[in-house]
């Protein structure tokens, strides 16, 4: 039995280092799910962008539409960009898993339920994360996500940057004593070129995508978040009843 349980242990030690990775400083976002434009702007920014290449296999057109309160005929024109699918399809691509692995090296991941899996902090920071590298297949790499297989495919929005520091050792918001300036991970992004947007509105589209990806992570917390105060209501009621009953039963047992 020793035996068993010490090769279990040797077999889980490099799956648990795997899955602590690197130390990343993340940038903090709050999700808002009832912010419905940036809702909409976000599912635009994903179909547009991510879906090239990413799916989201747990998640229909419909349900987006629904949930998000979306004209059927907005999604038809809008969001569904492939005419092989239909509006209540699942949110797939025409790429395969043969094709994503022969041109990325793996196949690219389904994005259901990557909020979840990895954080909305960690999506926030590795959509704004990309800088040139030349060194690299695609020209560019990661601060979130070192060596990162992707392409830069916001950097039409966002422009092109280069590293000119290390930012996992720069304290945000941290005043330097004597220049008397704030120092910011991001500093250490030097533009190279821009983009159609301005940093200040890249931010707020990358906030929209990810605020986009954790709904399609979780859609049914709306249907939860309506059905709390009800439940939690007829617990109550049942409370109250409950405590009457027992008092009636115990009155006859005390005397």
């Amino acid at each position: 039995m020793k035996k068993q349980l010490l090769a279990l242990l040797i077999a889980l030690v490099p799956a648990l280092t795997m899955a602590a990775g690197p130390a990343v400083k993340l940038d903090s976002m709050e999700p808002d799910l009832y912010n419905y434009e940036s809702l909409h702007k976000g599912a635009r920014l994903f179909v547009n962008y991510c879906m090239g290449c990413h799916t989201a296999e747990h998640q229909r057109f419909a349900r987006t539409a629904e949930d998000l309160g979306i004209p059927q005929e907005v999604i038809e024109e809008n969001l569904i960009l492939s005419p092989q699918l239909a509006y209540n399809d699942l949110m797939l691509n025409g790429m395969t898993a043969e094709d994503g692995e022969s041109w990325f090296g793996t196949p690219p991941p389904d994005l259901s339920l990557m909020a979840r899996l990895k954080s909305p902090d960690y999506i926030y920071t590795f959509l704004r994360g990309f800088y040139l590298d030349d060194s690299k297949p695609w020209g560019v790499n990661n601060t979130a996500f070192p060596d990162v297989g992707m392409p830069h495919v916001l950097a039409d929005l966002q422009g092109e940057y280069e590293l000119v520091c290390d930012p996992g050792h720069v304290e945000k918001n941290i005043e330097d004593p004597l220049k008397g300036t704030v120092t910011d991970p991001r500093d250490c992004f030097s533009e190279v070129s821009s983009g159609s947007l301005s940093p200040a509105e890249y931010d707020q589209a990358i906030y929209d995508l990810t605020n986009f990806m954790v709904y399609v992570g979780e859609p049914s917390k709306y249907q939860s978040n309506s059905l709390a105060p009800k439940v939690l209501l007829f617990i109550f009621v049942f409370f109250i009843f409950a405590y009457l009953l027992k008092k009636e039963y115990w009155r006859d047992i005390k005397h």
